[in-house]
């Protein structure tokens, strides 16, 4: 049977118990008499507060004051008492005979507010074991997995009627291709499965989508830059480190989740994802609350348990049972000393911290006293069988992910009590049973009714007493956003590695984020974030309407639809990467010397291209000594013309010097620039020059990295190198008319056809590639496109 939680029992249990004890009249004054010297609103030693009723019931740090209905087990009476040191009030005298039994009779009477009240409902405790709760009897028909059961029995219990029928065959596939692969399903995959007539063909279509290694590590691997603060496309300052290759291949090969987090906690081998512990430096003077340790305790304590730890990184925290001892013992298994000197705000005790996990009753001894022993401890600790918060906080954040609200509701503090509790711990049992796979709970969670149910709208952060009926409408995230789009239009970006001289095509994650990206919520992973916000701002409005980026995507879009796009050029010159490499300005890289025919180039066009520069208005980019030969051997400095367009130019006659070069003539640019000559009739066969960075912005604080190339044409921004292999999803095919384009974007964008007035507006309007981009845009507007419901 389903097991009830005392506290619902204590009506039943008191009612017959006549209260006579009132907590005004008789409970307040003892407290104010003998506790608010030290638990008053104003000064909350323990974080525990007496001066309030509600105050009363919340407790301190060290857990709930009082059981409602159970004296015997409340803190408050066993240290009024001395049963558990020290005894209260604290350098006072002790409570009298009378005083103790009149709050023993009002906590067993069910410490009600008022006499004739209902009994106080006592604090959610999280256990810190795993245990699997006794699953119910199917009592609905179709409701017969574990957690349907589990479900039903919920909703049973909150007067919720058995819901009349799940989402339809198309909107349960476009939730499970968005969720698993991040992209939305094509017509053809969408006909394979609503065509397929099999009774089990929605855990079918979820094994299948799971079983695609790539896909589905392309979609989660957001997901999991945002939890681990690592990012793609961005230039890491200092000693961070970024983890993508191990996290990839993590997720490709469903690393199970009890080995992914001791890989990040004790990166043992030259493989391991040794950026997670490394953290982010922040340049300059931090607080000693952002020292390495304290960043690794918080990072870890936040992403794998739930808990925040920032504000007792500082001092004890205000607002939860943390202190900053708690902080620091978990931050002294990541310094590389064996104790860790303690600072309260900002300034040192003289004390010393030793390795100290946040729950004693797992605490070990290192093997030793090196870094690399406490590491292994601190992995251990983590996964420990007997640390059931570990998978119950895994669980909760792919529940939050998948249904949009989380079983415990603000996935960061798993502390604070869960709507069904016996729901978490069947999957968090279940989950560490199957030896911590996450595709398995991925799995479980989307072939449950939960995941089925017709979706909610409403803003469930204003929600005050939850009861769960259903998953909650989603927003795309902005990488399903911006997938989903060029996978119906085959625009995909190009990636070229540092130092390749071909890209291949590549998914949103993996290209620095664009204005498009960040308006819709990719963080720039600074700190942690569990949780990204989906709410509408005018940032994303203005991008949406009006930004470069999604503007050009459908342009280009829609001239690749119609076959209309042409091929990118292709450079009569490409340097590769230019940036320090070495310690010492004696030994870095050297002049790059070119020497191309231009004897059939109309406009020449120089392009400096950015490669992640750490400060890109510094980077001194120039071609130095850069000179036109004609047929005669005559050259003519490049210095000395006048170019047509002269974007990026730095107005900067000084020599210019390389490293192992210098050069009194030259032309300088910024990081990014692009000079545009025309050289038509002048009878120039050959262009001969050098490029570098200047060694003036050999700093850290600048950290140059361009690249060099030659145009003869208006080069393609988006596709500078050859790109070779296959897209991320198949390129949409080449259609005969209208009338099938305008079918299949709506069933691409959409899941459906479009209505007869929608596809007489359609029609009228793709005449032309810019008509066809207008449709994109409007499918792109819709809620329909950009909500998961």
């Amino acid at each position: 049977m389903r097991r009830t939680p005392v506290y619902l029992l204590l009506p039943l249990t008191l009612a017959a118990q006549a209260p006579h004890v009132d907590y005004a009249r008789d409970v307040h004054p003892i407290l104010a008499t003998r506790c608010f010297a030290c638990h008053s609103g104003d000064k909350r030693s323990g974080g525990l507060a007496l001066s309030a009723y509600e105050d009363v019931l919340q407790g301190g740090r060290s857990g709930a004051a009082m059981v409602p209905g159970d004296s015997k087990t409340s803190l408050l009476m066993l240290r009024v008492t001395g049963e558990n040191a020290p005894r209260m009030p604290l350098g006072g005298s002790p409570l009298g005979p009378q005083e103790i039994s009149t709050l023993r009779s009002w906590i067993d009477e069910g410490a009600r507010r008022t006499p004739d009240a209902a009994p106080a409902k006592a604090r959610w405790m999280p256990p810190l074991s795993l245990t699997t709760p006794e699953v119910p009897a199917a009592s609905w028909p179709g409701w017969e997995s574990p957690v349907d059961r589990l479900l039903a029995a919920y909703m049973q219990e909150h007067h919720i009627a058995r819901p009349a029928a799940l989402v339809s065959d198309a909107r349960f596939a476009r939730r499970a291709y968005l969720d698993v692969w991040g992209l939305v399903p094509s017509p053809e995959q969408l006909d394979e499965f609503l065509n397929d007539q099999s009774a089990d063909k929605r855990s079918t279509l979820v094994r299948r989508l799971l079983a695609d290694k790539n896909n589905y590590a392309e979609n989660w691997i957001s997901y999991w830059n945002d939890l681990l603060r690592n990012d793609e496309g961005v230039n890491y300052a200092g000693d961070r480190k970024s983890i993508t290759p191990w996290l990839f291949e993590a997720l490709r090969n469903n690393l199970g989740y009890d080995r992914f987090v001791s890989k990040l906690l004790n990166p043992g081998s030259p493989s391991d994802p040794e950026g997670f512990l490394v953290g982010v430096n922040w340049r300059g003077d931090i607080s000693a609350s952002q020292s390495r340790p304290l960043q690794a305790a918080q990072n870890s304590a936040q992403v794998f348990l739930g808990i925040n730890l920032k504000c007792n990184s500082c001092h004890d925290s205000f607002i939860s049972r943390w202190k900053l001892r708690d902080a620091y013992g978990l931050a002294a298994y990541f310094t590389p000393d064996e104790k860790l000197e303690l600072f309260r705000c900002d300034k040192a005790t003289g004390d010393s911290a030793t390795a100290s996990f946040l729950y004693p009753q797992l605490n070990e001894m290192p093997a030793g006293t090196s870094e690399a022993d406490r590491h292994a401890l601190a992995a251990k600790l983590f996964t420990e069988p007997r640390n059931g918060r570990t998978p119950r906080t895994l669980v909760n954040r792919v529940w939050a992910r998948l249904i949009g609200r989380g079983i415990v509701a603000t996935v960061d503090d798993m502390d604070a009590e869960p709507w069904d509790p016996a729901l978490l711990d069947w999957l968090a049992s279940d989950f560490a049973a199957n030896r911590y796979d996450v595709k398995h709970l991925i799995e479980t969670i989307m072939l449950s009714r939960a995941y089925q149910l017709p979706a909610v709208a409403r803003d469930s952060k204003e929600i005050k007493d939850y009861v769960f009926t259903g998953p909650e409408v989603r927003r795309l995230t902005a990488e399903e956003f911006s997938d989903s789009l060029r996978s119906i239009t085959g625009e995909w970006r190009a990636l070229a590695a540092r130092g390749a001289r071909s890209a291949t095509w590549s998914r949103d994650w993996r290209i620095v984020a664009s204005p498009l990206s960040f308006a819709l919520g990719r963080p720039i992973r600074d700190q942690v974030y569990t949780e990204r916000n989906d709410d509408a701002t005018t940032l994303q409005a203005l991008e949406m309407v009006n930004g470069a980026t999604i503007n050009k995507m459908l342009n280009r879009g829609a001239m690749r639809l119609l076959g209309e796009l042409p091929p990118a050029p292709r450079a009569l010159y490409d340097s590769g990467p230019v940036r320090p490499v070495a310690a010492t300005v004696h030994t870095r890289n050297r002049a790059l010397d070119f020497d191309i025919d231009v004897a059939s180039v109309h406009d020449l066009r120089l392009l400096t291209y950015d490669e992640g520069s750490y400060a890109p208005e510094k980077t001194m980019a120039a071609w130095a000594d850069v000179r036109l030969i004609d047929a005669s051997g005559r050259a003519v400095p490049l210095a000395q013309m006048k170019p047509k367009s002269a974007a990026g130019l730095r107005d900067d006659a000084s020599p210019i010097e390389f490293p192992d070069k210098k050069f009194e003539a030259g032309v300088r640019t910024f990081a990014a620039a692009e000079l545009v000559y025309d050289i038509s009739g002048k009878g120039f066969t050959r262009l001969q020059g050098s490029v570098g960075l200047d060694v003036r912005c050999y700093t850290s604080e600048i950290n140059g990295s361009v690249r060099y190339f030659i145009f003869d044409r208006p080069p393609d921004m988006d596709e500078l190198l050859p790109v070779t292999g296959p897209t991320p999803a198949a390129l949409p095919p080449h259609l005969d008319s209208m009338e099938a384009l305008v079918n299949r974007l709506f069933r691409h964008a959409l899941g459906r056809m479009p209505s007869p007035e929608e596809k007489k507006i359609a029609m009228a309007a793709v005449e032309d590639a810019p008509g066809v981009a207008d449709l994109l845009w409007s499918l792109a507007m819709s809620p329909e496109f950009q909500l998961v419901n």
